[in-house]
């Protein structure tokens, strides 16, 4: 199987044209998800298709329709399936987030291999050890912190990493770190976006007295908690409800919602214009 992520500048018969090269070929549709922004007239598509009966090679295949590609103003990017995406997974004291990414990955929701779990605390080790998976500790305290990043970074080019995943990784990322790996940063922010910013938002909300909370997965960009949202998360919440109960509460949205914000973007699901996400659900 072949995925296929495009998107262009609207006209008539991008659709027609995109079938008929893969039909002329002897591909099968499997699924054409597509959506188009008639306000900035835009056309985003995600293509599966059946290639195993194909008349050229793979990559000729893939080389073949740059032609179309380019006629038709198009970023687009092929991808062989099945496939696993090289992730390393950061975090800081929490664990929630860690093994909710850890279940999914080991039953084959999530289509990852963990290279590492990077973290800037010890807290997280021994759930590394535990999976035979490698942990990096690295010191970020103080003036610790520039030098951190630079490890970080190092680590995620040397590993190959595609992903990056913030699971409740509580730095602040330099901007030179965010675009240097900009589209490839995912973070789970414990809020329903934008609001109630900071380090104790579920406070927040029970002096504001909130009847929902939520939580907010997005990608990573320059402005602090404000790049592209993938996904959200809500739960309903009673006047009975302390502080304590809205943590758990929101462990659960920020588990969910991190997870399906990884999984859209793992399997080609997602497209970034701009501010917002483009997200094909499954």
């Amino acid at each position: 199987m072949l995925i296929l992520k495009l998107s262009c500048p609207d006209r008539p018969g991008i659709v027609a044209k995109i079938s008929s090269y893969i039909a002329s070929h002897g591909g099968n549709l499997l699924e054409f998800n597509q959506f188009t922004n008639s306000l900035d007239a835009k056309f985003f598509a995600r293509i599966e298709m059946d290639i195993d009966q194909i008349d050229v090679s793979m990559e000729s295949f893939i080389k073949g329709f740059e032609v179309l590609g380019e006629s038709l103003d198009a970023t687009w990017h092929f991808r062989p399936a099945p496939f696993k995406v090289k992730t390393a997974i950061l975090v800081t004291k929490t664990t929630h987030c860690l093994n909710e990414i850890l279940w999914r990955a080991a039953h084959g929701d999530l289509p990852l291999e963990i290279t590492s779990i990077i973290g800037n605390r010890e807290d997280c080790k021994a759930i590394a050890e535990k999976e035979g998976i490698p942990f990096h500790y690295i010191e970020m305290d103080g003036d610790q912190k520039a030098g951190g990043f630079k490890q970080i970074a190092q680590i995620l080019i040397d590993e190959e990493v595609e992903l990056g995943i913030l699971a409740r990784f509580m730095q602040i990322l330099p901007d030179w770190f965010c675009n240097q790996f900009a589209g490839k940063l995912i973070n789970i922010h414990h809020s329903f976006l934008p609001a109630f910013i900071g380090a104790n938002p579920y406070r927040q909300a029970y002096d504001r007295g909130v009847k929902l909370i939520g939580a907010t997965c997005h990608y990573v960009t320059s402005d602090l908690d404000a790049g592209p949202i993938i996904d959200q998360e809500v739960k309903r919440v009673l006047h009975s409800h302390s502080p304590q109960d809205l943590m758990r509460l929101g462990r659960d949205c920020e588990r969910i919602a991190l997870a399906r914000g990884i999984r859209y973007h793992a399997f080609d699901r997602t497209i970034i214009d701009g501010n917002r996400a483009i997200v094909f659900e499954d």
